[in-house]
């Protein structure tokens, strides 16, 4: 069947009051995004101040707010670049944290037996938490590090520096003993090998080490003052005997020492042995048997 009722081709006045009353949404105007970046920038003002933006009174806020306004609209900063600038802010200053724990660190390890590094050692132990410590505590640790830092650093340094002159001066006594004791060795040397030096050392070892009394050292007397006057650096030009009791060949006298082509004491303790050794047995002996065939 036909559907006899008229057809409404109009749209419904109800329809048309709510279309035409709708209001139409509006968009994000620069004023609305420069509101967005004013706190942020408040946040970034209070964090670096130290002293919290809550705390701030009305007209503190309105003022910096006011102030934050002007700025991005000279500027054109938008909030996403302030929330950059926050971030950038924070890495900086965590940064700094570290450069400052690591420094703390290297002069805690250089202080120790030195000095007391006990308050750096403390600070450094809260600071070792600064990825996760309020940025305001964060920066009032690093401050109070460096602080303590540069204090034991210099301690140690003096502390360093008194012990190096100490040493120095340490060193220096010994090479002075040194000397002191190389020249009297060459003293000694220089006494012990004149002739009168090298008769006393040999009585005094004759009696010491072979029980030999003067009687024994007048024979040794005779009997070196034959072969080479007492002299240590007597040489025959024929036979190539050495030294004051004529060693043949002279380096026998190495036995005694390393030193016996210099040292009439090392001469005289190899000839002292050399006769008590042979077939002589004594220094009178000796010269008994030089006596009668012109050698021992």
């Amino acid at each position: 069947m036909k559907d006899m009722r008229p057809k409404n081709t109009e749209t419904p006045r109800a329809h048309l009051a709510t279309r035409s009353h709708r209001k139409p949404r509006k968009p994000r105007t620069r004023r609305h995004e420069i509101a967005v970046a004013t706190g942020a920038a408040l946040v970034i003002a209070g964090l670096v101040a130290g002293s919290g933006f809550a705390a701030q009174s009305a007209d503190a806020r309105q003022d910096s707010i006011a102030a934050t306004t002007a700025l991005a609209e000279t500027s054109g900063r938008q909030s996403d670049q302030l929330d950059f600038y926050a971030a950038r802010g924070e890495s900086i200053t965590r940064d700094n944290a570290y450069a400052a724990l690591s420094a703390a660190n290297l002069v805690i390890a250089a202080s120790v037996s030195k000095v007391d590094s006990t308050a750096l050692t403390s600070v450094a132990s809260s600071l070792a938490s600064y990825n996760i410590l309020p940025i305001d505590q964060v920066e009032d640790l690093t401050a109070e590090a460096k602080t303590q830092t540069a204090s034991v650093a210099a301690a140690t340094a003096e502390v360093d520096r008194a012990a190096a002159e100490a040493a120095a001066a340490a060193a220096a006594a010994a090479a002075a003993a040194e000397v002191a004791a190389e020249a009297a060795r060459v003293e000694s040397l220089a006494g012990g090998n004149s002739v009168d030096g090298a008769r006393a050392t040999a009585r005094s070892m004759a009696a010491a080490q072979y029980g030999w009394g003067e009687d024994q050292f007048s024979c040794l007397d005779r009997l070196w003052q034959k072969e080479s006057g007492w002299n240590y650096a007597a040489m025959n030009s024929s036979s190539g005997a050495t030294g004051i009791p004529q060693a043949l060949p002279g380096s026998k006298m190495a036995s005694a020492g390393t030193d016996w082509a210099t040292n009439a004491t090392t001469q005289i303790s190899w000839g002292l042995g050399y006769i008590k050794a042979s077939s002589y047995g004594t220094p009178c002996a000796a010269w008994s048997h030089s006596q009668a065939v012109g050698w021992y």
